[in-house]
């Protein structure tokens, strides 16, 4: 009973009125980050229609999936994802100092493990939706690749 009043009182005149230009601030990298994760895998999955369309090769298919699958695990290619979010770091740093936020790399862990996350959903998703094996006319495999490609990135 002391010590609710004076924190009440605190947050409602030195935090509550910052928040949503915090907010604000913080979710430029993160959707910027989020963003860029949905614009590697629409790359991704185009390359795999373009490649399809010139050689019309099922087991190129296959292989082009299997490396779409370990798309999160693929470090070089999400590093744009995850420098997007690294932008944080600096934002982080005033509200530090301001509002004495700490763990300030574990926010950015945890963006980028969310991103890496999100990134295997679709994968797993495109994967449960299409599957090159019940593909028995190979010209409508590039309009199902991206049917399901639509969907996942839905």
């Amino acid at each position: 009973a002391t010590v609710s009043e004076p924190a009440q009182k605190c947050c409602m005149e030195n935090i509550q009125p910052f928040l949503t230009s915090i907010l604000e601030e913080l979710m430029g990298p993160v959707s910027s980050g989020f963003t860029e994760v949905r614009s590697l895998f629409d790359k991704e999955v185009n390359d795999i229609i373009q490649d399809f369309q010139k050689t019309n090769d099922m087991m190129k298919l296959k292989e082009n999936m299997d490396q779409l699958m370990n798309l999160p695990f693929n470090s070089v290619k999400m590093e744009p994802c995850y420098l997007k979010v690294n932008l944080l770091q600096e934002l982080l740093q005033d509200l530090k100092s301001r509002f004495k936020v700490y763990h300030v790399d574990f926010v950015i862990q945890r963006t980028q493990n969310f991103m890496q996350e999100l990134m295997e959903n679709a994968v797993y998703t495109f994967e449960q939706l299409f599957s090159p094996s019940h593909q028995a006319d190979s010209a409508k495999v590039a309009t199902t690749i991206e049917k399901v490609k639509l969907r996942v990135l839905k």
